[in-house]
């Protein structure tokens, strides 16, 4: 499995588009480069008519951007993108409505024992642990779990985790937590130097970061959909 950015569409206006985009880019150019990207759907608003994603991709294409699918359940926009070729991805459970999810009901102890069921124990998280520097140009990825890294994390060098990513060391390359979706993520470090640092899709580059706590322990979590940064 490969992590991909997703950029999420509240409207689409093709010339306020293309302004925004780039000056996105003009951010992190190396990290946008020939970047694939997924345009998410589930904030746009509901009564939007399909979109012309022949024209998105041109636009997205015209800033160095590589846009290869959409992510949608409604079967008007599915069609749209199946016609301009585009793959369809189905919206993952972290970023559907939380109002349209059906609660899970827990079963009590004693309906457990009148039924004679023992409640199945907890799935263990997948969490990696590398205990190796990561080197420039390596990807280290945790899918499902936590990314523990005991050792340095060097410039153009990128790791990512669908939670929480813990470095016992220098970070100086790229960090992604949260990368399929869960805002609660956070990135914990010994010394800030980061290129990049995004939870659940929320970033800031080199420059937004060196402030007070550049070279410092530092923690990054999202305080709604703001990335913070604390000291540790």
């Amino acid at each position: 499995m490969v992590p991909l950015t997703t950029l999420e569409l509240l409207y689409f206006e093709p010339d306020k588009f293309s302004e925004e985009l780039r000056e996105k880019v003009k951010q992190a150019p190396n990290l946008f480069h020939n970047l694939p990207i997924v345009v998410g759907l589930e904030k746009l608003a509901e009564a939007h008519s399909p979109l012309d994603f022949s024209l998105i991709q041109t636009l997205c294409e015209q800033e160095g951007i590589r846009l290869i699918g959409v992510r949608t359940d409604a079967p008007e926009q599915t069609s749209a993108a199946q016609t301009a070729g585009l793959a369809v991805f189905q919206p993952s459970r972290g970023t559907r409505n939380a109002e349209a999810e059906t609660p899970v009901q827990e079963p009590t102890p004693s309906a457990a024992t009148e039924t004679g069921r023992d409640e199945a124990p907890p799935q263990r998280v997948a969490n990696r642990v590398i205990t190796t520097p990561v080197r420039s140009g390596q990807q280290v990825y945790a899918p499902g779990g936590d990314l523990i890294v005991l050792a340095p994390v060097s410039a153009g060098a990128e790791i990512l985790a669908d939670g929480n990513i813990h470095v016992y060391a220098p970070l100086r390359g790229r960090a992604l937590a949260g990368v399929q979706g869960d805002a609660s993520a956070r990135i914990f470090c010994q010394s800030l130097e980061a290129e990049l640092v995004s939870v659940a899709g929320q970033y800031k580059i080199s420059e937004d970061l060196q402030g007070e706590h550049w070279k410092q322990a530092a923690q990054i979590c999202l305080d709604g959909e703001k990335l913070t940064i604390k000291a540790m």
